[in-house]
């Protein structure tokens, strides 16, 4: 509600201001007001320690996934390099069975 909308409803009713203070004032109100407020209080700090725990899971899950996408890239690293292994180790079986074939073959010509 505006300022002036709250003066224009208390210059309606101008006798009332004294009236709903004291309202608000008596010693049942107090006391459930100072109840409620308890239960604020209470809510607030569990929220703010949710809230704290939530971040600090945060944290540690963005420390996580940065030290498994450090991990990952050596994986990669590691991947390569023994795609590149295998390739010169196919490459090299090959250029053996080459020469085992062409000595096969020798070998053959030489028992006619």
């Amino acid at each position: 509600m505006s300022p002036s909308s709250l003066e224009s409803q208390i210059a309606e009713h101008p006798g009332t201001e004294h009236s709903e203070m004291h309202d608000h004032e008596s010693p049942g109100n107090l006391a459930l007001s100072s109840s409620d407020f308890s239960a604020l209080e209470e809510r607030v700090t569990r929220t703010v320690q949710l809230v704290k725990s939530e971040r600090q899971a945060r944290a540690a899950a963005e420390q996580r996934a940065d030290s498994l996408d450090t991990q990952l890239g050596e994986q990669r690293a590691l991947v390569k390099s023994m795609q590149e292994e295998v390739r010169s180790l196919n490459a090299e079986r090959d250029q053996v069975r080459q020469r085992v074939e062409r000595l096969l073959s020798q070998l053959d010509a030489l028992e006619v």
